[in-house]
């Protein structure tokens, strides 16, 4: 019987080193562990299916806890039939002693560790939909505050009003300006319209 690890988190800035000491606590030999860091939304992941390939039947596999496993409800229950029905290995869930398989061989035994497991994978997706909610709402509220994402906008140079002023009278080419500025078509035209709209502003606020 040979010993396995598996380890996962959501990003490659996340530490992993809590489930790293679970695994040498259970005596997990460092060749052993596999490591992903990679969202659990599914189980496309070099790493996992790596270890796939070594596992057999009689082996074990250590994991800290289900949601390491992954956070999709139907793939982590297909995955677990997939690992202990199919290849054959035992599953120990460091947390979670009821997802240990090892002790629960007998019919009533499988059940309830079915069922404790259909719970938890539902939790674990829950969580997984409540985080991209709050993350959406989180966003939301910065914007409402001015806070902007992506890229900073370029900065134009200060005498880009006299040059569209030039480019409007054909004695600039576009493709002077958008060199000049470092800008492409479509940014030049995005900046026009704004500089339009800001300007027909002015002009109205002057007259009233």
């Amino acid at each position: 019987m040979n010993i396995y690890g598996y380890v996962r988190v959501s990003s490659i800035d996340q530490n992993e080193d809590r489930q790293m000491i679970a695994m040498l606590e259970k005596d997990v030999p460092q060749e052993n562990i596999f490591i992903d860091k990679q969202s659990g939304k599914d189980f496309e992941r070099p790493q996992y299916k790596k270890m796939l390939k070594k596992l057999k039947a009689g082996d074990l596999l250590c994991i800290l806890s289900i949601d390491r496993l992954g956070r999709n409800y139907e793939e982590i229950q297909r995955q677990w039939r997939y690992l202990t029905k199919e290849i054959g290995i035992d599953i120990c869930v460091i947390d979670m002693p009821i997802l240990d398989t090892r002790p629960y061989k007998d019919l009533l035994g499988t059940f309830i560790s079915d069922l404790f497991l259909a719970v938890l994978s539902f939790v674990a997706e829950n969580e997984r939909d409540n985080i991209k909610k709050r993350q959406a709402q989180g966003i939301a509220a910065a914007k409402l505050k001015g806070v902007k994402f992506g890229r900073p906008e370029k900065q134009l140079p200060a005498d880009f009003p006299s040059l569209i002023k030039k480019w409007e009278a054909n004695k600039i080419p576009l493709q002077d300006i958008l060199q000049r500025c470092g800008i492409s078509e479509a940014t030049f035209y995005r900046r026009l319209r704004e500089y339009r709209l800001t300007h027909r502003s002015e002009v109205m606020s002057s007259l009233s």
